[in-house]
């Protein structure tokens, strides 16, 4: 069994670990944008042109600033604190599930198109926008990952009853 002062490294850890890809994340999508001519016509693709694109941004921001605060409540917070951390921990977790999906819904539709809709792929035009949303959409999944491992491992050592 882990001492205190193990378990309460490798929670700050995975914590630690977790916000960093939430903040990376964020920093990549709100940097997405770039400016081509296609046809003698200026086209500029950014984040901000796409609600779900925006929604990523700025769960990955609220996730990252959330769980630095989190770390600043003291470690000596009673139960009751650490079960209502716990609670915000699950549902920013799913905030940050809903963000990733949504943002790759549309990533995919930027890449391939829609045939049935009659929209056309873009990713042919802006590879660098498609590229920084790739590699953000790479780091949210990886955030994903951290934050539910962080949330498995908060489970496992906050006692069951008080």
């Amino acid at each position: 069994m882990l001492s205190e002062k193990a378990r309460w490294i490798a929670a700050v850890v995975l914590r630690v670990a977790a916000a960093g890809a939430a903040a990376v994340a964020a920093v990549l999508m709100a940097m997405s944008h770039e400016e081509v001519t296609v046809f003698g016509i200026e086209v500029q693709a950014k984040f901000r042109y796409t609600p779900s694109l925006v929604f990523f941004v700025a769960a990955n921001a609220a996730v990252s600033a959330c769980s630095v605060v989190v770390l600043l409540v003291p470690s000596a917070a009673s139960k009751l604190t650490a079960r209502l951390l716990l609670m915000a921990d699950v549902v920013l977790g799913m905030v940050l599930t809903g963000a990733v999906a949504a943002a790759g819904a549309m990533s995919e539709l930027g890449k391939n198109g829609n045939s049935h809709a009659g929209w056309i792929a873009i990713c042919d035009q802006v590879p660098v926008f498609c590229d920084r949303v790739k590699s953000a959409l790479v780091a949210g999944s990886v955030a994903i990952v951290l934050y539910y491992l962080m949330l498995m491992y908060t489970i496992y050592i906050l006692p069951m009853f008080p």
